[in-house]
This record gives C-alpha cells, sequence and structure tokens, in this order.
C-alpha cells in the first residue's frame, strides 16, 4: 500500500491501544518501509523500472528481501517486542508496536506484485496478489476505501479525512495506465522514486500524527467537562 494507508492503519491501532503515543505507532507501520529506503540508497535491495513507466505496474520491486521478506517482519516485529518490552520496560508499546510491524507486510501483500518474498536468504518463493499491475483501478479504489475506514473507525476528524483521501487522490495517476502523471520522471531513475517515497513517508507521518490529536484533544476535552 502508499505512504498515507500505511499511516492510517496506525489509527486503528491507536483506536485499540489508546494509552499509546500515535507517534510510536506511526513509526511502527513504517519501520519496514525506512528499512527499504535505507537499503535501496545504499545497494543492498534494489528496484528497476521499464523504459517508460505508465504507471505502478512499471515499476519493479525485484529485490527486497531484508525490509519486505515475510520472515523478516516476523523477525523485526518480535525484536521490536522484546527490546521495548524487556530493555526498555514499556510494557503497553510492545505488543502495538510489533502489530504495526506486521501491519505493513500484511497490507503490502494485498496489494503487491509477486515481489514479496518469503524468506530473506532465498529469491523464492515471492508472494502477492499482483492487484497493482493486473488490476490498478481496483487496487486504487481498495487503497481509498481502506484509508476511510481507518479514518472512520478511529472517529477522526474531518481535516484528517481530507488529507487522507487527497493524498490518496493525488496518487491516482500512478494507478492508471491511461493517464500518465508525473510518474513518468521514474523510467531509469529509482534513486528518485525511492526519494520521492521517503518524502511521502515523513509527510503522510507528519499530517497523519499532527491531525489525529485534533480527535483526541476533543476527547480529553469532553472527558475534562464530565469530571
Amino acid at each position: 500500500m502508499f505512504a498515507i494507508n500505511h499511516a492510517a492503519t496506525a489509527l486503528i491501532i491507536k483506536k485499540k491501544f489508546p494509552t499509546v503515543k500515535i507517534l510510536w505507532l506511526l513509526l511502527s507501520v513504517q519501520a519496514v518501509e525506512f528499512l527499504w529506503v535505507i537499503f535501496n540508497f545504499i545497494g543492498v535491495e534494489k528496484t528497476s523500472t521499464e523504459t517508460s513507466v505508465k504507471y505502478i505496474g512499471d515499476i519493479h520491486l525485484y529485490h527486497m528481501p531484508f525490509s519486505h521478506s515475510v520472515l523478516s517482519a516476523l523477525i523485526i516485529a518480535a525484536i521490536s517486542y522484546i527490546l521495548i518490552r524487556y530493555f526498555f520496560r514499556i510494557e503497553k508499546l510492545a505488543l502495538p508496536f510489533a502489530i504495526g510491524v506486521l501491519s505493513h507486510i500484511a497490507l503490502d501483500l494485498l496489494t503487491h506484485a509477486k515481489d514479496i518474498p518469503l524468506l530473506f536468504f532465498q529469491n523464492d518463493p515471492k508472494l502477492g496478489t499482483e492487484l497493482y499491475p493486473l488490476f490498478p483501478y481496483a487496487a486504487f479504489l481498495l487503497e481509498l476505501g481502506y484509508g476511510i475506514f481507518c479514518w472512520y473507525y478511529f472517529g477522526g476528524s474531518k481535516s484528517l479525512l481530507t488529507i487522507i483521501v487527497l493524498f490518496n487522490l493525488a496518487n491516482f495517476t500512478t494507478f492508471s495506465p491511461d493517464i500518465v502523471g508525473l510518474e513518468k520522471y521514474f523510467a531509469g531513475e529509482p534513486i528518485l522514486l525511492t526519494s520521492v517515497i521517503a518524502i511521502q513517508i515523513l509527510v503522510t507521518l507528519l499530517l497523519v500524527g499532527f491531525l489525529s490529536e485534533e480527535r483526541l484533544n476533543k476527547v480529553k476535552f469532553i472527558l475534562f467537562r464530565q469530571s
């Protein structure tokens, strides 16, 4: 899934674990993607494109065994849980953080081409529904609907809903083979692609984190008035 909808996932986790700060949940849902960005910048993982990029199916995340394999996600989640609970002794954060880490791979499996390795130490098998390359418009509707669901479940503000919808709409041309947008500049430029994704991650985390506080502050105000 795209950055805005991974960020929106933190809202669901926050609803289930209301005492945990949203910042940590936002970092957890994108922990895997932070690793992907770093590994692509240093050349440990690889991304390629077709000679002409018209939509997401022309972008190939063909080598990302360490950040995006299912086994890696399980290991990262387990290490996070152990460190947070037993080393930092923040018991209430350990489980939701681990859930956030695992949510990233679970959501990517729903949409990606077969580019998610099962294991990090061998290339095959690779998993994914292939929704992006085969049914890109359905993938767009799924992502938009999921982002809105996260907002609704959380009970967020209108400003938060607007941001989720706008960022999904901004990605529309990436899903459309018929309408070519800025993604055409990614052809043969994997580092540019990685940089844009990194910026999207940071911007969406900041906006979702900031705007989610509107709802939280409203709840605190209501509780304060009733007490």
